[in-house]
């Protein structure tokens, strides 16, 4: 007792925690035992689906991913605009955060592009990077949204609670990265003219029968720019979310082990506090960089 007095509050905590978890593997194995069943009827990845709550007209229906959109377009504006009108000499956290990102973004494209192109596309890479920052962020608080799992609340079904975000759905990343797409090839014809635009791919000092196999493999690595964009934020997220649920209780499901949802869970955490504290940002200022470097390569020759 004495050597308990004398330990830090933190310490303590800790080895509380440990204590806890070690109590409750052993409550686990006693009350349901280490023997599982697999479960052919649950399938996880149904909690990504996107099952149309409200059909509003033609192909367009209000869903999960229509709504969490909503969410980030709505606070990327309200936080903007709410900084914004509280600029303070001293700053506070809140705007200090938001000049950062600012400063963050202007080095984006400032250091990829002419002045006249930084001036000119700095709202849109700073747009980009705050929006699919912010969306990558709320997609780790969960929200009761998952329609193919639901609840009754006072005889109400409400769809099951869940960690989404609108950038596990491909279509996302997909229109956002034709948009930087279509921009960066719009620049470099502009500046090129059609036929220098198709020039200025090909390094220099690149010529004569090379041009057959060099040509079309810079054509080819033009288009799969795209694809590169799409894939490396909708995979990173949608994996980050699988393996968060897995951890979390998805893979004890699955396999009819309760046991085993105990066991994995502290995993569980450890990946949502590395998804929210590194891969959200990351992931958005990735993007985001690699849009400011594709328009400011358009106009410049290899």
């Amino acid at each position: 007792m004495t050597r308990l007095r004398g330990m830090s509050k933190r310490r303590k905590i800790a080895y509380g925690v440990v204590v806890s978890y070690v109590l409750g593997l052993a409550v686990f194995g006693l009350l349901f035992g280490v023997k599982g069943q697999k479960n052919d009827i649950y399938k996880p990845q149904e909690a990504f689906h996107l099952l149309p709550w409200v059909h509003l007209f033609g192909p367009v229906d209000l869903n999960k991913g229509v709504l969490y959109l909503a969410i980030a377009a709505v606070l990327t504006i309200g936080i903007m605009v709410w900084v914004s009108k509280r600029m303070q000499t001293r700053p506070n956290r809140v705007q200090t955060a938001v000049e950062w990102l600012y400063s963050l973004s202007q080095s984006m494209s400032h250091d990829n592009m002419d002045r006249r192109m930084a001036n000119k596309w700095f709202p849109v890479i700073c747009t980009l990077f705050v929006f699919i920052l912010v969306s990558n962020l709320i997609g780790y608080i969960p929200l009761p949204v998952n329609s193919s799992e639901s609840f009754k609340l006072f005889g109400t079904k409400i769809p099951a609670f869940q960690i989404y975000a609108a950038t596990t759905n491909v279509g996302f990343p997909l229109t956002l990265s034709l948009l930087v797409f279509f921009a960066y090839n719009v620049e470099g014809v502009r500046a090129h003219g059609p036929g220098g635009y198709l020039k200025s791919l090909i390094p220099q000092g690149v010529g004569g029968k090379m041009l057959i196999f060099i040509f079309p493999l810079e054509i080819l690595s033009n288009f799969l720019r795209l694809i590169s964009l799409t894939i490396r934020l909708w995979a990173n997220l949608l994996a980050g979310h699988l393996l968060i649920g897995f951890m979390a209780g998805d893979l004890a499901v699955l396999l009819g082990l309760q046991i085993l949802g105990w066991f994995t869970l502290p995993f569980g955490v450890a990946i949502f506090i590395f998804e929210v504290g590194l891969i959200a940002g990351l992931q958005a200022f990735i993007f985001a960089i690699l849009s400011a470097i594709y328009l400011g390569g358009a106009v410049s020759r290899h």
